[in-house]
């Protein structure tokens, strides 16, 4: 029994003296607590916890509560964690304290060391401190320099002229373009669908392409079925313009970076070091058309970076300014150097240059549209439509005169808004109605020095040794006079030929097929007489399709034929009489309609490049050269069956007699 009395005491002071060190331990955190946050700043955090009862509470449990709401900072809790365990309640709000104390401890230590640096630069801090007030308390940063200049500039933004009236002349709708129906519907085509196509566009200056291109995209943005949106933009440039810096300093057409050295970089970003990269044009054309006129005649190196955009739609910037560790470049600044920028748009690029004179990557990424060179009724239809939009009448032949002197939509424009001028000044402002005489069309054209578009003209007569063939240079195509004469030679055997100097090396090879076959297909030898071809107006005929016009005004002029002055031949001739397949047919058929020829013999091998729809002109195709026979001289001239009559040498036949005088074939002449 006394035994038991002696434990039940024990156990009783065992309990007070873990009271007694719970207490102590409280007291202890609420001390640390004081010394953290300070006596006040302990209450206020107290009070705004809901805690201030507990502490004062004599229960050790609500005073451990007022701990936890103090340190976790939530006045929801509402008892003691884990319940039932008060030690181990303290334990972990003892961690928790020594936590906090060495949380404020760093933040002091750190807060001395910023003390310690500010009172280094205190010194360099007032300075920027009293700029930074001068700029602020600064009234205005003008003076009376810069506050003219400002009022000159605003003057000049109120002074404006009218607008061009090419301008007002360029096509803004589909009735507007003429001539290129099938060009823009082509267009139009390849951008309205679900995957729009690069395109190429082939032809000869002033003929829309630019303006076909512009238009195609007004009519597809915005339509279900293409991704062309309705404010999807039509970034225009010239390709002979575009110039860049290999630093990549400066690039308009891809962007370039503003390294931190050069001029154009943001003060602000000059100042840290950040380069910053300036947008170029494929990034402005994102969501729509990026059109480059003249696209070969770009630089080859940039239009190679070109390439490389079409294929990642995207832009990338590099530098050696760059850092991406740098945590002051702003965060645009870095997704365009690690991520770069969308440049998604469809390229259409406009040439007048042939498809072989075009670097192979860009056509093998982009369709090809070819828009047909215009015909005179093309632009007289121009002309009238232009006089409309100008609100002006036309004497008759005002069309017609503008139609003879060019075939660009944009040289007509210009003659008629000169001659328009013209018959303004003359009415000095009279308010009937304008007209433009045939009197304005022509002193316009002699003030610009135009001269005919179309030189050579066909015509109903024949002729001895003069012939039409058909040459291209670019995607026009014009008629070729070509004239021959035939001497006897003054010593049997050794005659002499002469041929324009300034023909090209392949025309003067065509000369000499065509020399060998006239011998293979007359038995007579060439050497035997001075013979003398000519290239009317000179100049450089560049391939060899001028061979069957050479050889047939040979044959004229030797044999005495009279030659149809209505009719044109384009072809190579081999020394077998072969006539073989040449290029620019498409081109060289709507040259020699525009220039009045009524038959034009080609190829037979060409016959599929020849359009479907000419009208008034007669396409023969020939396999040799003795089909155009019958077809090049006149009635009475060829024997049945297309064989040339049997003629004996002849003397020189003068041009005045040609064709109306009959060769005696016994030899002798006149």
């Amino acid at each position: 029994m006394k035994q038991y009395s002696v434990a039940t005491e024990f156990s009783q002071e065992t309990e007070q003296s873990q009271e007694t060190q719970l207490y102590w331990k409280i007291e202890c955190l609420y001390k640390n607590l004081g010394l953290i946050y300070g006596t006040q700043g302990l209450i206020l955090r107290a009070s705004k916890l809901d805690a201030i009862d507990l502490m004062g509470s004599p229960k050790l449990e609500e005073r451990i509560l007022a701990l936890q709401r103090i340190l976790q900072e939530d006045p929801t809790i509402n008892e003691v964690d884990p319940p039932g365990n008060l030690g181990l309640a303290l334990d972990r709000l003892e961690e928790k304290v020594a936590e906090v104390f060495a949380r404020k401890s760093i933040e002091e230590q750190i807060q001395q060391r910023i003390q310690e640096k500010m009172d280094e630069k205190y010194s360099e801090y007032i300075r920027d401190l009293k700029l930074e007030v001068l700029k602020e308390q600064s009234s205005s940063p003008e003076n009376a320099q810069t506050l003219k200049k400002l009022g000159r500039l605003e003057k000049m933004e109120h002074t404006n002229l009218s607008r061009s009236a090419l301008e007002i002349l360029r096509p803004s709708c589909r009735e507007d373009i003429i001539g290129q129906g099938k060009a823009l519907s082509s267009i139009i085509s390849k951008l309205n669908n679900p995957y729009p196509q690069h395109i190429l566009l082939y032809g000869p200056p002033g003929v829309g392409k630019t303006s076909c291109a512009r238009l195609a995209l007004e009519m597809v943005k915005g339509r279900k079925g293409n991704p062309f949106k309705e404010d999807a933009p039509f970034i225009e440039v010239d390709g002979t313009t575009l110039r860049w810096d290999p630093r990549e300093s400066t690039n308009p057409l891809l962007g370039s970076v503003h390294d931190p050295i050069y001029q154009g970089a943001k003060r602000e970003l000059a100042e840290e070091g950040i380069p910053e990269p300036k947008l170029g044009l494929v990034s402005d054309a994102h969501g729509g058309i990026l059109f480059i006129d003249e696209l070969g005649e770009m630089d080859p190196l940039l239009q190679n970076k070109l390439l490389k955009v079409l294929e990642d739609k995207r832009v990338f910037f590099e530098s050696s300014y760059y850092d991406p560790h740098n945590e002051r470049i702003p965060q645009y600044i870095k997704q365009l150097f690690e991520k770069g920028v969308p440049a998604d748009f469809i390229l259409i690029g406009a040439t007048t240059k042939s498809k072989e004179e075009i670097n192979p990557a860009f056509r093998s990424r982009c369709m090809e549209v070819f828009f047909e060179p215009l015909r005179a009724d093309h632009i007289r239809q121009m002309v009238v439509n232009s006089a409309k939009k100008l609100n002006i009448n036309m004497e008759d032949g005002v069309a017609e005169i503008i139609a003879e002197y060019t075939a660009e939509g944009r040289g007509a424009n210009k003659i008629l808004v000169d001659a328009y001028a013209l018959a303004v000044n003359e009415s000095c402002g009279e308010e009937a109605p304008l007209e433009v005489r045939c009197q304005h069309i022509y002193q316009a054209i002699r003030n610009s020095r135009i001269t005919p578009q179309i030189l050579n003209r066909a015509s109903d007569s024949s002729e001895v040794g003069k012939i039409f063939g058909v040459g291209v240079s670019g995607y026009q195509a014009s008629l070729i006079e070509l004239e021959a004469i035939a001497f006897p030679a003054e010593e049997q055997g050794k005659g002499n030929i002469r041929f324009n100097d300034t023909a090209g090396s392949m025309a003067r090879d065509s000369l000499f097929n065509a020399t060998s076959l006239f011998r293979k297909e007359t038995g007579e030898n060439l050497k035997n007489y001075d013979l003398h071809i000519n290239i009317v107006g000179g100049g450089n005929v560049d391939g060899p399709s001028a061979g069957a016009a050479i050889y047939l005004a040979i044959l004229s002029a030797i044999k005495g034929m009279a030659l149809r002055q209505d009719l044109a031949i384009t072809g190579e001739v081999s020394i077998q009489g072969r006539v073989k397949a040449v290029g620019g047919i498409y081109e060289k058929i709507y040259g020699a309609r525009q220039a009045g020829i009524k038959k034009l013999l080609i190829p037979r091998d060409n016959l599929k490049d020849v359009p479907e729809d000419i009208k008034g002109l007669k396409i023969v195709p020939i396999s040799y050269i003795k089909e155009a026979y019958p077809h090049v001289f006149s009635p009475g001239q060829v024997e049945s069956g297309g064989e040339l009559p049997i003629y004996k040498e002849v003397r020189y036949v003068p041009r005045f007699l040609s064709g109306r005088v009959p060769i005696n074939k016994t030899g002798g002449g006149f």
